[in-house]
């Protein structure tokens, strides 16, 4: 069973920082790909960032350039650096593990961290 939690949110103003941090436990981490997600209130949860086991970045277009998705291996951690923050990035965080099986997809989720832009 692999367990993921994140640390890192809070409330911030517009144009402030915040750096997510997701700390893995229960297997091995690099084997997995890692994706950050986000769920505003009343909307579909969407992918945010994400990076493969490999180092392979993609990202949200309405985050390029804002955010960053990075892993550390040695401590099973996944980071979300997210700056310039507009009050639209308000939404509930979710890191997510993911790989790829044999007969299919194997994932887990975090229970999320709260973001808050707002003057």
């Amino acid at each position: 069973q692999v367990q993921l939690v994140e640390s890192g949110g809070g409330l911030v103003q517009p144009g402030g920082s915040l750096r997510l941090s997701c700390a893995a436990s229960g297997t091995i981490f690099s084997r997995y790909a890692m994706g950050w997600y986000r769920q505003a209130p009343g909307k579909q949860r969407d992918l945010v960032a994400a990076i493969s086991s490999g180092g392979t970045t993609n990202y949200a277009d309405s985050v390029k350039g804002r955010f960053t998705i990075s892993r550390d291996n040695a401590k099973n951690t996944v980071y979300l650096q997210m700056n310039s923050l507009k009050p639209e990035d308000t939404a509930v965080y979710y890191c997510n593990a993911e790989r790829q099986l044999e007969d299919g997809i194997e994932d887990y989720w975090g229970q999320g961290t709260q973001v808050t832009v707002s003057s």
